[in-house]
């Protein structure tokens, strides 16, 4: 099976395999990441065949919906991509992908590194920023039953990866436990140009969130 036809039954698995997910977490989020990932790729030296599969393929079985189990999506990458007759090798650095491109925590630090594994956390990241990142974070919020904001909740940064996965606080501090740290983090050139503008937009929006929560607009 050459890589085309592999990518279009890799397009069209995501699709039906997500067609009922969480709006944040869903196809389009996939579409987006697939996209921003190509857009990365022109300006580095990457496998395009791994970062394409590693993009469509990367919240397959996202381990929030799956009780925490973070073993779902790789084995379900893994068991599509043997039926695509994918060879072993690539299979394997699709799978580091999977199991090492989310944030899991301000102190957590992953243990592959590969370009094309940079490439799609850039790509993933970067949905979680700027004014898809925001929609994302109160559409997820809301479908955990979150408050929006309590100014008594302090924001936790470095938290351990478990005390992430357990943290239940109002979504505003989601922007200082994760969204704000982002910037930072981008691998590559073209991801941090992007992450630049995406998180002024996110201060720009804290700005204007605390002003309208104190009356003062």
């Amino acid at each position: 099976m050459n890589k085309p036809e592999i990518l279009k039954n890799t397009e069209a698995f995501v699709k039906e395999t997500l067609k009922n997910a969480e709006g944040g977490h869903d196809w389009f989020h996939i579409q987006r990441v697939w996209n921003n990932a190509k857009l990365i790729a022109k300006n580095e030296n990457a496998d395009l065949f791994i970062v394409e599969l590693g993009a469509l393929l990367h919240d397959i079985a996202d381990s929030k919906f799956h009780n925490g189990d973070e073993t779902v999506g790789p084995k379900m990458a893994s068991t599509f991509l043997q039926k695509q007759q994918v060879d072993a090798e690539a299979i394997d650095h699709v799978v580091k992908i999977i199991e090492n491109v989310s944030f899991k925590g301000g102190n957590v630090q992953q243990e592959f590194n590969s370009i094309e594994l940079e490439i799609v956390q850039d790509a993933d990241r970067l949905d979680a920023l700027g004014a898809i990142g925001i929609a994302r974070t109160f559409n997820y919020g809301g479908f955990k039953e979150r408050a929006l904001y309590n100014p008594e909740i302090k924001p936790k940064l470095n938290m351990s990866k478990e005390e992430y996965k357990a943290s239940a606080a109002p979504t505003i501090n989601h922007f200082y436990e994760k969204l704000l740290l982002l910037k930072e983090r981008m691998n590559t050139k073209t991801g941090q140009e992007i992450a630049q503008k995406r998180h002024d937009f996110m201060e720009l929006y804290l700005e204007q969130f605390y002003e309208e929560w104190n009356g003062k607009v």
